[in-house]
Parts: C-alpha cells; structure tokens; sequence
C-alpha cells in the first residue's frame, strides 16, 4: 500500500527540517498582500466607482431639484428611503447617509464579493496557487492572509464612500447637523460616530456575503463562479425577505436586518435591531469561513 500524499509544504517541512530561518508565520505577509491586491486594475476600478458616486448623485439632484418622497417604497427600509431623500440636501451629513443608503443594498455588496472571491480562485486560475504553497506557505496562513486583506479591503470601499460623500457633501451643501427624517436633528458632534457607527454594522452584515464568495472562492478556480455566486445568493437572500408569507423566518436571514442602521440615525440610539442583524450574520460568517478552511486543508491542489 502506498503512503498518503502529504501537501507539498508538508513535505518541504519534513525534508528539511533544519532550513535556516524559515518561519511559517512568516510567509505571505499581509503587507505582501495587500500590495499585491492593492496594484489590481479591478481595486483601482472599484475605488473610482465609489469615489465617483457621490458626485454623480450630487449632479442627479442638481438635474432634478430638490430630492422629494413622492416615489413608493416597500419592504423594511421603504419608509426609511422616502424619509432620507427628502433631507438628503439638507446638509452634508445628510447626504452620506444617504449615499449609504441607496448603495447599502446592492453596490456596497460588489466589492466584499470582488475582493472575498477573487482571493483564493484567481491564484488557482492563474496556475500560481500550487506554487505558493510549495514555497512553502502553509495552506492556514495561506488563507488567513488573503482573507485578512480581503476583508480589510471590504471595509476600506465601505469608508471610502461615506468619507468622498461627506466632503462633496460638504462643499455642495455645507456642514450641519444631521437632520433626522423624523423631525429634529443630531448634533455636528454627534454625526460622525453615529455614521462611523453606521459605517461598521454595514460592514458586520456583509460579512455573510465575505463568507460566500470566500468559501466559493475555495471551491472553484474560475473567480467570476466564486463572485457571480456569491452575489446572486445575496440577491436571493434579498428576495426571500420580500416573502411576507415567510413570517417570522425571516429573522433568520441576514437580508433581514440590512437596513436596521436605521435605529442609529434617531435621537435615541436603538441597539435591538443592530444587534440581532450582527448576530446572524457574524454566525451564518463564521460557519462559511469554517467551511472554507476545512475544505481548502483537504482540497487537492492541481493549479
């Protein structure tokens, strides 16, 4: 009977034991990483994406007036659109909030499946991912640093929107409290913890669409595969929550809960629905991570 086939960094340890300052903690380091993913024209493109929005919502509402509520909305967040675009102009507090807003749902959902996708699958689709690992870098450290600059990637894009808006914002409807839908206002003090506030559950809720195309991204060697189906899981998971009939199983969809930063953006700070959508998704998250890294140790490495 022949002997089990060790991954090829196994093997490189066992055979040499003694080799001078090899260190497996050491390898791929995430400056390394992100270096690497931060030349990417696609990084690049989606920086400009983000960047340009605010400016072009700003144009939109130069074009066509005063933003009002007249338009229908539905599902959890609908009252809370109606009510953001008629202070969006208000100031420029208002108007981050509401870039959040319309690109919360889908736009915001681009980069975290780009990034957390295309991590593992394209090493694979170039050829390039047997090699890493016969460096060797262990297969653990392997995705722990694609994932940790992946994920810190994610949140840059989700910054990144919210800081152009406030100052476009600021330049094209000045600096003020942040008026609330509901009437009265929040202090200029307290608006920005209260959008960083926003900033980071967006950011929480979207880890279960990190984990996807994470976890995806293991499973294929073709990237768009991993990000396609990441995305249109997400989607689903957006149509599921629109099923009334489905009563209080929605709960249970992370979907659910995306717009629940809304209760940050009141007079008095509401942490129940905050806290529920983080828990579902830092667990449906963790499970998917798992899954990628269980599966990736046994996986069979042949490109």
């Amino acid at each position: 009977m022949s002997a089990p086939v060790q991954p090829p960094e196994a093997r490189v340890a066992s055979e040499h034991p003694e080799a001078a300052g090899y260190r497996a903690g050491r390898t791929l380091p995430l400056r390394v990483e992100a270096m690497r993913q931060l030349r990417r024209r696609r990084t690049l493109l989606m920086g400009g994406v983000l960047t340009a929005l605010p400016f072009i919502l700003i144009i939109a509402f130069a074009i066509g007036g005063t933003p009002d509520g007249e338009d229908g909305g539905g599902g959890r967040g609908g009252g809370s659109r109606i009510n953001l675009m008629d202070v969006a102009t208000e100031s420029a507090a208002n108007f981050a909030a509401t870039s959040l807003f319309v690109s919360a749902g889908f736009l915001l959902v681009i980069p975290v499946a780009l990034f957390c996708g295309d991590t593992v699958a394209s090493e694979a689709s170039w050829s390039s991912l047997r090699y890493l690992l016969a460096a060797p870098v262990p297969r653990v450290r392997l995705l722990w640093s694609k994932l940790v600059v992946a994920l810190g990637f994610s949140l840059a894009a989700m910054v990144l929107l919210p800081a152009v808006a406030l100052a476009a914002g600021t330049a094209a409807y000045g600096w003020g409290p942040l008026k609330l839908p509901t009437g009265g206002a929040l202090s200029a003090g307290d608006t920005v913890p209260r959008l960083a506030l926003v900033v980071a559950f967006i950011f929480v809720s979207q880890l279960v669409t990190a984990g996807l195309a994470f976890w995806l991204s293991t499973k294929t060697d073709a990237p768009l595969g991993a990000v396609g189906g990441a995305v249109f899981l997400t989607i689903v998971g957006n149509v599921l929550d629109a099923v009334t009939a489905l009563g209080s199983w929605r709960d249970f969809l992370p979907a659910h809960w995306q717009f629940a930063w809304a209760d940050a953006l009141q007079p008095q700070l509401e942490w129940g629905g905050m806290i529920k959508g983080a828990a579902v998704s830092v667990t449906y998250a963790l499970i998917l991570f798992a899954l990628a890294f269980r599966g990736f140790s046994r996986k069979d490495i042949v490109s």
